[in-house]
């Protein structure tokens, strides 16, 4: 894949560093986890119905994007496809990381406190957060 501009090591995708996104980048990355590889102009139409953003505005926004490392381009003929540099997983342990060290000074017992003390839990969810507990003490790290 090629990317768009740019110095090209410093455009590839920064895997294992800790990814800070915006609104709206996660919103365009969302669309292209969903229909990749997609062209901008397809992004555009998902994104037009949602949030009445223009062309030249989601197209730039790309742009940017792949200059940041969190989407990578590969051109055909004369039409670029974007395709997302980093997985779901990393976005959202990356924002999960983030959110533990700025409301919760790092802590992640204090986050896990007010999340059961504040979130109306179903019995499942419940059940299902002794799982995993369960199971990473046994060192088993699969959810099954």
């Amino acid at each position: 894949m090629a990317n768009l501009g740019g110095d090209p090591k410093r455009d590839e995708p920064r895997l294992g560093t800790r990814v800070e996104l915006f609104e709206s980048e996660w919103t365009i990355l969302q669309v292209v986890w969903e229909h990749e590889p997609c062209a901008a102009p397809a992004v555009q139409e998902v994104l037009r119905e949602g949030k009445g953003w223009a062309y030249t505005t989601v197209k730039t926004m790309m742009d940017r994007m792949v200059r940041k490392g969190l989407l990578q381009t590969e051109r055909v003929r004369n039409l670029y496809l974007y395709r997302a540099a980093i997985t779901r997983q990393q976005a959202q342990q990356s924002e999960i990381r983030r959110t533990i060290k700025r409301a919760f000074d790092g802590a992640l017992t204090p986050m896990m406190q007010f999340l059961i003390e504040n979130e109306s839990l179903s019995d499942q969810e419940y059940e299902e957060l002794e799982r995993l507990i369960r199971c990473r003490k046994r060192g088993n790290t699969q959810n099954k």
